[in-house]
């Protein structure tokens, strides 16, 4: 069974600097995706980036492009999301999830941040103070 856990969120002030980690286990697939997502209190949840475990590939979304980068060390099994420049706005209840099934056209995969997910960790809150 895919199991994911998230860790380190916390509280920064603006400008600062948070890693997010997701360990993540029990996949039976070679090519999956593993994505970010957010959710602010009073907002609906959002993908904010995602890559594919097998090669790589990226995606994010617009207010976080330069800021924030996903990668990926598959010897540990885990991703990381590295936010930088931390605004206010960013503050939100951050997910991983697991896409099983990622779009893929001509031997090439493709993550999304807006299909569905199958499996989703418990969330890690990230607070940014002005």
């Amino acid at each position: 069974e895919v199991q994911l856990v998230e860790s380190g969120g916390g509280m920064v002030q603006a400008g600062g600097s948070l890693r997010l980690s997701c360990a993540a286990s029990g996949f039976t697939v070679e090519h999956y995706a593993i994505g970010w997502f957010r959710q602010a209190p009073g907002k609906e949840r959002e993908g904010v980036s995602c890559i594919i475990i097998s090669d790589g590939s990226t995606f994010y979304r617009d207010s976080v492009k330069g800021r924030f980068t996903i990668s990926s060390d598959n010897s540990k099994n885990t991703v990381y999301l590295q936010m930088n420049s931390l605004k206010p706005e960013d503050t939100a209840v951050y997910y991983c999830a697991a896409d099983v099934n990622p779009m893929h056209y001509e031997g090439s995969y493709y993550c999304s941040i807006t299909k569905s997910y199958n499996y989703w960790g418990q969330g890690t809150q990230v607070t940014v103070s002005s």
